[in-house]
């Protein structure tokens, strides 16, 4: 059809073809155009709302991040339990000066703070344990470019700001909070899973 639309003779039903050809080729060309619009505005728009709501997330985290004063990890989520206020005692407080079992340690012994509810059992007592053990820890484990950089120690080292300021805040008898208690269960989550793989 293009061949005969250039050339002198040619019949009507050839110039009439020739030409709806012509439009239909304009139909498919307005036809893509406008699918390759629609998808550059729908990708720009899907970016434009990523960008904001990766900025709004990550602004959020830095500000925890500074108040803490340490790095903040990703979690997922997890079942947040309920408190109690009758457990065992610990009688292992304070380091053993290794790592994996110091960390596994100091964890075991925040997942049963966080979840201590009011009038529990030596409830003071246990605070004050907690704290000193997660000063001791911290002090003493951050001076070690091999294990501060190890990912299970930077989410206890979060973890480890947040109950601390918990008790500074609010002393050694009063609960956590749900909200604070869900985000300390998702570290300990994600330290455990770390120390699993030796990170």
């Amino acid at each position: 059809h293009h061949r005969d639309c250039v050339t002198k003779n040619f019949t009507l039903r050839a110039f009439k073809s020739c030409f709806d050809s012509i439009d239909n080729m304009k139909i498919q060309i307005f036809s893509l155009a406008a699918l390759l619009l629609g998808s550059v505005e729908a990708f720009s728009s899907d970016r434009s709302t990523a960008r904001r709501s990766f900025i709004k997330t990550a602004g959020s985290a830095a500000v925890a991040s500074v108040v803490t004063g340490a790095p903040f990890a990703a979690s997922a989520e997890v079942v947040v339990p309920e408190q109690f206020t009758s457990y065992e005692f610990p009688s292992d407080w304070g380091l053993s000066f290794n790592y994996e079992q110091d960390a596994a340690k100091v964890r075991n012994h925040m997942v049963t703070a966080t979840g201590l509810g009011k009038g529990a059992d030596r409830m003071e007592d246990y605070g004050k344990n907690m704290k000193k053990e997660m000063v001791d820890f911290v002090s003493y484990y951050r001076r070690f470019p091999n294990v501060a950089g190890k990912p299970s120690f930077s989410t206890l080292y979060t973890s480890i700001n947040v109950l601390a300021g918990h008790y500074t805040s609010y002393g050694y008898k009063y609960p956590l909070p749900e909200k604070r208690r869900k985000r300390l269960y998702q570290e300990y989550s994600e330290i455990e899973k770390s120390l699993k793989r030796n990170r």
